[in-house]
């Protein structure tokens, strides 16, 4: 642990560089030390900070489902006051509305309806809207093709701007016919994936990451970050956690803060970590997670999803699952995982169960218990669970309260290797001796003469 605290932090470099620590040696002021701070953590959330690592729609969403699923009523507020101030600098009257209704006077007359703003909005965007309509039929009549590609471009960005998600997704596809070189079809690919995750159609993420990758030029390492993250996400929300974990360990720290308008950094951390403990045996926990210098930049982003697995894999089961505990509230205010928690958690608890059992012959389930901060009753039940699943090959002495192993017979299992070995070369000789006789009497040769 020494080691990892004493190492060199390219990422904090990377997010000191992008606005969130001091810039160029200047003292970090009381806002940037709140952003500093571990956003997942024990505590109760920090609304403001955690919504200064996003921008854009995911920013106003995230606050929204924040407000919707949490039970504390001043959080509830401060995420829709937030949310309010945050639509009126775009021009979504749609999300304006909904936030309104959902606030229903209980912060003031200063967050009540603004009819005027939104028919402001509104005409402004009829009078946008024809003219993007004016000049891409111009671009069509000259048959200018970079000058169609930003037509449509210009319409995806429209419609995302006002909420209209399939048509800003259909004006960003149709760019594809006009696109003519790399950075156009990544850019395309890009626009397609933002819309996508915001619709929640993982689908189409996947393929358009895929699409990307197949790009004839080399990717530049911040786009190749985004796509790791959105391939991700896709896994994530399918529940392929392995596969999940594998890309967010992916994810160079070139990413820093480009992509907040989908994922922070902090996300990254705590999505590949929790998937990898679901997941991952104890060799892969400690080759790609703790031993991966780049993903170890981001853990240090979540000391407490950092600690977390450092005690998974030290065998400290109670600590490990303390923390995941003081975590797990926040967690369900997260709008990606919320989904996810309950079975990542009961995946990494069985885990420990499992590799709490491996090396004994018996385990008092007594001791086992207290390790675990459950009851004999409730850990009896949860082995059960396992053994019956075949995870554990164990039985149980249900009156002295001891786990048995159930070691299978070695001396058996070596006999049978070898009769398979034998006979796996016994075939193989057979197989050599009969192609050397077709070779020697040229049985070949002759059967295709004949035809």
């Amino acid at each position: 642990m020494d080691g990892i605290e004493g190492a060199s932090n390219p990422m904090m470099e990377e997010m000191q560089a992008n606005g969130t620590g001091g810039v160029d040696g200047s003292p970090l002021t009381s806002t940037s030390r709140r952003k500093n701070r571990p956003i997942v953590s024990g505590e109760p959330l920090d609304i403001e900070a955690y919504a200064g690592l996003y921008t854009g729609r995911t920013k106003i969403k995230r606050l929204m489902f924040i407000a919707n699923h949490c039970d504390n009523p001043g959080m509830q507020l401060e995420a829709l006051r937030m949310a309010y101030d945050e639509i009126k600098r775009g021009e979504n009257t749609h999300l304006y509305r909904e936030v309104v209704q959902k606030i229903d006077g209980r912060l003031g007359p200063n967050y009540a309806m603004d009819a005027a703003w939104c028919s402001t909005i509104e005409r402004k965007a009829e009078q946008r809207k024809e003219k993007l309509e004016s000049e891409l039929n111009a671009y069509r009549t000259n048959l200018i093709k970079e000058s169609i590609r930003m037509g449509y471009n210009d319409f995806g960005d429209f419609y995302y701007a006002h909420g209209a998600l399939g048509d800003a997704f259909k004006s960003y596809v149709r760019t594809r016919d006009y696109c003519t070189t790399s950075k156009h079809i990544i850019q395309m690919c890009l626009n397609a994936i933002l819309v996508s995750i915001e619709m929640v159609q993982f689908s189409n993420v996947t393929s358009y990451v895929s699409k990307a990758e197949q790009t004839p030029e080399a990717l530049d390492p911040p786009t190749v970050a985004k796509l790791c993250c959105a391939a991700g996400l896709a896994h994530l929300e399918a529940k392929k956690y392995k596969l999940a974990a594998r890309k967010f360990l992916e994810v160079g720290p070139e990413l820093g803060n480009s992509y907040s308008e989908v994922i922070a950094p902090q996300d990254v951390a705590t999505y590949g970590g929790l998937c990898a403990l679901a997941s991952f045996d104890r060799t892969e926990l400690k080759n790609k997670v703790i031993d991966n210098i780049n993903f170890r930049d981001f853990l240090e982003l979540v000391p407490e999803v950092r600690e977390l697995i450092n005690d998974f894999y030290s065998s400290h089961y109670a600590s490990c699952l303390e923390y995941l505990g003081n975590l797990k509230s926040n967690l369900m205010l997260d709008i990606h995982l919320y989904d996810h928690v309950e079975t990542l958690y009961d995946q990494i608890r069985n885990k420990a169960l499992i590799q709490y059992t491996l090396p004994f012959v018996s385990v008092d389930m007594r001791m086992m218990a207290d390790a675990f901060k459950t009851s004999v009753v409730g850990l009896e039940k949860e082995l059960e669970a396992l053994i019956t699943d075949n995870q554990i090959q164990a039985r149980i002495d249900s009156h002295n309260k001891i786990l048995y192993a159930r070691h299978a017979d070695q001396r058996n299992a070596t006999f049978q290797r070898v009769l398979q070995t034998g006979n796996e070369f016994d075939q193989g000789v057979r197989a050599m001796l009969l192609r050397s006789s077709l070779l020697k009497y040229d049985y070949n040769i002759r059967a295709l003469r004949k035809h």
